[in-house]
């Protein structure tokens, strides 16, 4: 049955401008959401939303007031979130040795602190709805990830979250569910500055640990994530989905 705009879900992802957050984007939209993608450059954005159904928002979530402004703004649009999806997450390449205040403190406010915020801010709106929050974290954070840690660190955060506030929120209504990918086809390496012999090196590390033996599709996690979010799932809140190709298990 076609849906009417009375009983579309309105979605937000966070991190829309390329890789999982806009291949989820795209999942959604095709599934007949409204869907508002938001990020910190308007070009990538803008290619997200080149198909129906996707609205644009450009934002900084690590900015003083941008949570509630981003929520206020999803409403105004549209009255209503259904789903947010935490997606946005950036890499610094520093290890123990080379770790800066600003390397540390730049991961843990776009990875931990903006989806806390957002979240917050977005829960009267997800409580009226009886909606989902899915947190993006990482399968490397149930294993060493030397040299990368404060990454893992962050999204491993994300995942305690997840667990607390699907127990906090059930009473609400709201159900809290994380996906964990592991390798992935993204740009978040290119994002993080490494070159592509060292891009090569991370990936050859990545298939001798994936007993799948290959390299996931962004395509893969958004599935996952729709998933989740599906009336079917309603019984489902507090679980972290790895989507790694059997990483963490290995």
């Amino acid at each position: 049955m076609e849906k009417t705009d009375d009983f579309r879900r309105t979605v937000l992802v966070t991190g829309g401008g390329s890789g999982i957050g806009r291949a989820t984007a795209r999942a959604f939209a095709r599934e007949g959401a409204r869907v508002v993608v938001t990020g910190r450059r308007p070009e990538p954005l803008h290619d997200t939303a080149g198909e129906p159904g996707i609205d644009v928002l450009v934002a900084d979530l690590t900015g003083d007031g941008e949570p509630e402004r981003v929520v206020r703004a999803v409403l105004e649009r549209h009255g209503r979130l259904d789903v947010l999806v935490n997606n946005a997450g950036i890499v610094v390449r520093e290890g123990l040795g080379t770790l800066t205040a600003a390397g540390l403190g730049n991961q843990f406010r776009t990875n931990l602190v903006a989806p806390a915020l957002l979240t917050q801010a977005a829960l009267p709106a997800l409580e009226a709805a009886g909606g989902v929050v899915v947190n993006i974290t990482t399968s490397v954070g149930r294993r060493a990830w030397p040299g990368n840690a404060a990454y893992a660190a962050s999204k491993s955060a994300l995942e305690v979250l997840t667990r607390s506030w699907a127990v906090e929120l059930a009473p609400r209504g709201v159900r809290v569910v994380a996906v964990a990918p592991g390798a992935v086809e993204t740009p978040i390496g290119e994002h993080s500055g490494m070159s592509p012999a060292e891009l090569a090196a991370v990936r050859r590390w990545q298939l001798a640990h994936t007993p799948l033996g290959r390299i996931g599709d962004a395509e893969e996690v958004a599935w996952a994530v729709t998933r989740l979010c599906e009336p079917g799932a309603g019984f489902v809140t507090g679980v972290v989905l790895p989507v790694d190709g059997g990483a963490v298990i290995a």
